[in-house]
């Protein structure tokens, strides 16, 4: 292949490196660590179980040693599977196939532990997001977007709804753009007690359609409709439910978006508290800048306020509602850090139970009246655990700290924790933890992989941070080439997501595209990641500045970083490419047409190219509509500064993308096209948002690595 030869005439410090291959990377996958499949802590604290080899197994967590099999003999495949609350039974999906990006449909099935019985869910058909009830006894799930409850010790099948159509009314699951920018597509909540249902409806009828087309080596193509709302469409109606099982009676609790004069919009979280009979949910308005949590007493047909929040930006959607006995935590960033707070179930004034100057990105739960949670305290791109009491004034205190990267997952004792942790040059270790935070033993220590880096000479990641031209301090971090000559200019390759609350400057393992950067530093490139404005762990306003505007503060920082980065000895100015995906394929197209003079090159995978054709949920968050903020939609979008292209631009995107729709790509090839600006593209027919699938990563990632080499490699600075 071209890019090899290139490889062996271009490269420094070869001969004490094992070349990497873009096979190594995307068939053999040689550099991916390993990991744990399946793993579930265990009720009493000590032991946990995992999926190997189609078995459900269990192990001592102190010592690792297989502690029994919980289930061995399935006939078929398991896909995944999931305990009932008590451990007696097993839930398994098998013939699993994937719908959209967290949804999917299954054949499901229930294993009986003490009679060693499976007993299928519903084998008409395939279903939907079957849930056991907290008893084990029942297992709701959804069936042509109806909700059925089916009991376990007779058989009986309960229709719970009747009104579900394709493209019409779904029961107990979410539509498109819930399941993709709320992050859920299980719309089914039992009660503790498992008496009653809850469930969300979703009236899509008024959400305008849309169609993309599958190649099939038939004589007509295949056309996908579906429900998606775009910037300023109608968005579903949905409305809020409970199923009592002993009466059989439906309540209807709250609906949002019935009409236009209606200020509430989504509810984008349901969550039942302790008791039984106490349902809450949230609703937002249509800016996402309001939210209300909502208690619903289903004993005594009441509902009151429990929480109430307004942003002059936005408010982002979490899942950090933990309820106690007498009140509940949350986590607000109302003081400009995302922080816990706890309230009270009667009102009255929050307390602020974290006050560092930091952000908490991650909160585990409460046990026995302590806090856990994990946070950027040390550094914005490092994570660190920590444990603090629920009442007291006590600081947060460290379980993990060891720089880089720190996350957690505590048995339902706490008495234990396994430990997940990497830098950004270091593969991923994972370690069972006591109470205290002192290692008990290692499950998975990435030891082949580690060694594998070394036989392949991966150059680390250096970190470093610069004030840009604005004044704003950014972090970065570079891969140069092995026994680099800084006095010999090299081409630079930035790789950018830069969207609101994200992060790529972070010191953990980066995976696939880490390897690919360590083989174009093999031939002489350096690659450089920069975290512009709008990016995630430094508080609010960092965050939130972007607000109206999306495009125009991170593409000015990461041409700010390009002139930094430009002017270093040891890079090439006139060789400086930009490569990015989804998010990031937005900054790179704005990057080279307002960067023109910067940057030489641009590889923009499957981008929005104008954020009006992009989902109602995620862009009016940021953008509120098209109609509201025109200017910042159309002063930020590249379709309309085509004319700029100076450089070489490769534009590739998925014809069977769901998410960002090929829409964009050939909007902004049709106005490359009417400007005469050459370009060169790439499209994949029905592959989605991620590309992928046999060697189709392969495939771009060859075509990527070309286009590179010829462009600013080495070789293009003889041309």
């Amino acid at each position: 292949m071209r890019y090899l030869l290139l490889l062996l005439l271009f490269s420094t410090g070869l001969t004490a490196q094992k070349a990497i291959t873009l096979e190594d990377i995307w068939a053999t996958y040689t550099f991916s660590p390993d990991g744990v499949s399946g793993f579930n802590f265990l009720q009493d604290g000590t032991s946990y179980a995992a999926l190997e080899d189609n078995q459900v197994v269990t192990y001592d967590i102190t010592t690792g040693e297989q502690t029994g099999t919980i289930l061995a003999d399935f006939d078929g495949r398991i896909d995944d599977y999931e305990f009932s609350a008590d451990e007696k039974k097993l839930l398994l999906s098998s013939e699993t196939e994937q719908l959209f990006r967290r949804s999917s449909e299954s054949f499901y099935y229930v294993y009986d532990t003490a009679a060693g019985t499976t007993t299928p869910v519903y084998p008409e058909k395939k279903h939907r997001l079957a849930t056991l009830d907290p008893t084990g006894q029942r297992v709701a799930f959804v069936v042509d977007n109806n909700v059925y409850i089916k009991n376990l010790a007779d058989g009986q099948l309960t229709q719970v709804t009747e009104d579900g159509e394709i493209n019409a009314i779904i029961n107990g699951a979410t539509d498109w753009v819930y399941e993709e920018e709320f992050g859920f597509s299980k719309a089914l909540y039992w009660s503790p007690d498992g008496q009653r249902l809850a469930y969300l409806k979703f009236d899509e009828r008024k959400v305008p359609e849309f169609t993309y087309t599958d190649f099939h080596n038939n004589l007509y193509p295949d056309y996908v409709t579906f429900k998606y709302p775009k910037v300023g469409a109608e968005n579903s109606t949905v409305s809020l439910h409970s199923y009592d099982l002993s009466s059989g009676e439906t309540s209807d609790l709250l609906t949002v978006n019935e009409n236009s004069e209606q200020e509430w919009h989504y509810l984008p979280r349901v969550q039942w508290t302790n008791n039984a009979d106490e349902l809450t949910a949230q609703r937002m308005n249509r800016h996402q800048s309001k939210l209300e949590l909502i208690l619903f007493n289903l004993q005594e047909g009441s509902q009151r306020t429990l929480l109430e929040e307004e942003n002059r930006y936005y408010i982002d959607v979490h899942d950090n509602l933990t309820f106690l006995d007498d009140g509940f935590v949350w986590t607000s960033e109302q003081d400009g850090f995302n922080q816990l707070y706890r309230y009270d179930m009667q009102g009255g004034t929050p307390e602020r139970l974290t006050s560092q100057r930091y952000d908490v990105t991650e909160f585990y739960g409460v046990h026995d009246g302590t806090l856990y949670f994990q946070a950027a305290g040390r550094d914005p791109m490092e994570r660190e655990v920590y444990a603090k009491s629920l009442r007291g004034r006590d600081l947060p205190r460290p379980l993990a700290s060891e720089p880089g990267y720190n996350s957690a997952e505590f048995s339902g004792t706490y008495d234990y924790f396994v430990l997940s942790h990497s830098t950004i040059n270091s593969p991923e270790t994972v370690r069972v933890m006591d109470a205290a935070g002192s290692q008990v033993r290692k499950i998975v220590d990435n030891a082949t992989l580690a060694q594998t880096v070394q036989d392949y000479d991966f150059q680390p990641a250096e970190f470093f941070t610069f004030t840009s031209e604005e004044g704003t301090e950014l972090n970065g971090y570079l891969v140069k080439p092995a026994n680099m000559d800084s006095t010999v200019a090299h081409p630079l390759l930035m790789h950018v997501y830069g969207g609101p609350g994200s992060q790529q400057v972070l010191d953990n393992w980066r995976g696939q595209n880490m390897a690919w950067f360590q083989m174009l530093a093999q031939q002489g490139f350096v690659v450089a990641v920069v975290d512009n404005r709008g990016t995630g762990a430094r508080g609010e306003e960092m965050k939130k500045q972007t607000y109206l505007t999306l495009g125009k503060q991170e593409t000015e920082d990461q041409i700010s970083a390009a002139r930094y980065l430009g002017s270093l000895p040891y890079i090439d100015a006139d060789r400086i490419g930009i490569f990015g995906w989804s998010y990031g394929g937005f900054m790179a197209l704005n990057a080279i047409l307002h960067g023109n003079d910067i940057f030489a090159a641009a590889i923009s995978v499957a981008p929005v190219t104008n954020w009006k054709w992009y989902d109602s949920i995620y862009t009016e968050r940021y953008m509120r509509t098209y109609e509201e903020n025109k200017a910042g939609y159309d002063e930020n979008s590249p379709v309309n500064f085509a004319d700029r292209l100076e450089g070489d631009l490769l534009l590739v995107h998925g014809m069977g993308d769901d998410n960002v729709h090929f829409q964009h790509t050939a909007e902004m090839a049709n106005a490359l096209i009417m400007h005469n600006k050459q370009f060169e593209t790439y499209f994949y027919p029905n592959r989605n948002h991620g590309i992928y699938g046999g060697p189709t990563r392969l495939h771009l990632y060859t075509k990527m690595t070309n286009f590179l080499l010829r462009s600013i490699g080495p070789a293009a600075a003889t041309k």
